[in-house]
C-alpha cells in the first residue's frame, strides 16, 4: 500500500472512531436530559504558495454534562518552514514536505467529578511514516478507582500487542504531561506513543492495528466513567477546584504541547487548535 493510500486508510478510521464517540457522547447528554448535538465546521487550508493544503472538520458541543467538547479531525498537506522542519522526524530544511491525518478529543465537564480528558491518534508522513497519539485522564477531583479503570483499559489494549508497550508509553506520558514551571502532572496520566513507524505493509498495519485499539479502548472506558460520575452533587469549593486546575491545564496546552506548536506552526485552524482550552478558569 502507497502513502497516499495509507493515509486514506487511516483518515477513514479517524472519521469513523470521531462519529462514534460524538454518538457516545450526545446520547449521555439525553440521558441527563439536555438536547446538545454536536456543531460541525468545514475549514480548509492553503498552503504559503496558495494552493490547497487539505482541511478538517471541527465538532463542537456545550451540554449539560460535557460543558464544552470538541472533536477534531484533519488531513493536511504542505511543507514546513525551514526553523520548523528539523524538529519533525524526517523532515529537513531540504525536503520539507508532509501529510498529517488525524483526530484529536479534549472534553472539559460542568461537574467537577467528572474527570476531562485528551485523546488524539495521527499518522504522519514525510521522508518516512508513523503512527503517534494516546489519551490521558484530568480529573479535577481525582479517584483513585478511576484512575485504575483508566489505565486497566489502556493497558489491555497495549498487551494485546507488545508487552512492552504499557509501561513504555506509561511513562512517556508521565514525562510528557507534567507542568516544569508548577512542578506537577497535568493529570492522573495515560499513555503517549510516537514514531512507531511504517517502513513496510507489516509495520504500517500493525502499527495501524495497535492505534485503531487505542480509540476503541478510549471509546469503551471513558463514557463509562462519565456516567459513574455525572450525577454527583458538588459545591462552590470543589467548582473553584476544577477552575484552578482548568488554569494549569490550559498553562500546559499553550506553552508545552507539541500537537499546539503543530498546528500553528503548519497554518491549522486557529479555532480548531486552540479548542482544549477550557471555556472557563482561573488563576488565585
Amino acid at each position: 500500500m502507497d502513502r497516499k493510500n495509507q493515509t486514506q486508510a487511516a483518515r477513514t478510521w479517524f472519521e469513523s472512531l470521531r462519529d462514534r464517540i460524538c454518538a457516545e457522547f450526545e446520547s449521555i447528554e439525553r440521558e441527563a436530559g439536555s438536547d446538545a448535538s454536536f456543531a460541525y465546521t468545514p475549514w480548509d487550508r492553503d498552503t504559503e504558495d496558495g494552493s490547497h493544503g487539505g482541511g478538517g472538520v471541527q465538532g463542537l458541543m456545550k451540554g449539560k454534562v460535557f460543558e464544552k467538547v470538541g472533536v477534531n479531525v484533519s488531513t493536511v498537506s504542505g511543507t514546513f518552514s525551514p526553523q520548523f522542519a528539523d524538529q519533525v522526524n524526517g523532515a529537513s530544511e531540504e525536503k520539507p514536505g508532509f501529510t498529517a491525518t488525524g483526530i484529536s478529543l479534549v472534553a472539559h465537564m460542568t461537574n467537577p467529578h467528572v474527570p476531562a480528558v485528551h485523546m488524539n491518534t495521527r499518522f504522519l508522513t514525510t521522508q518516512t511514516a508513523w503512527f503517534g497519539g494516546g489519551a490521558d485522564l484530568n480529573p479535577p477531583i481525582p479517584y483513585e478507582e478511576d484512575t485504575e479503570a483508566f489505565h486497566a483499559r489502556l493497558r489491555a489494549a497495549c498487551a494485546a500487542h507488545n508487552p512492552t508497550y504499557y509501561d513504555r508509553f506509561k511513562k512517556w506520558a508521565d514525562e510528557y504531561f507534567f507542568i516544569p514551571h508548577r512542578g506537577v502532572h497535568r493529570g492522573v496520566g495515560g499513555i503517549f506513543y510516537d514514531h512507531l513507524e511504517c517502513d513496510d505493509d507489516p509495520s504500517f498495519d500493525r502499527n495501524f492495528a495497535f492505534t485503531r485499539d487505542v480509540g476503541e479502548a478510549f471509546l469503551d472506558i471513558y463514557p463509562q466513567l462519565v456516567r459513574k460520575r455525572m450525577g454527583m452533587e458538588w459545591n462552590d469549593a470543589e467548582k473553584l477546584q476544577q477552575l484552578e486546575w482548568r488554569g494549569r491545564y490550559a498553562e500546559f496546552n499553550m506553552v508545552y504541547d507539541r500537537g499546539t506548536l503543530f498546528g500553528l506552526k503548519t497554518g491549522g485552524n486557529i479555532d480548531a487548535i486552540l479548542m482544549s482550552l477550557p471555556p472557563e478558569a482561573v488563576w488565585t
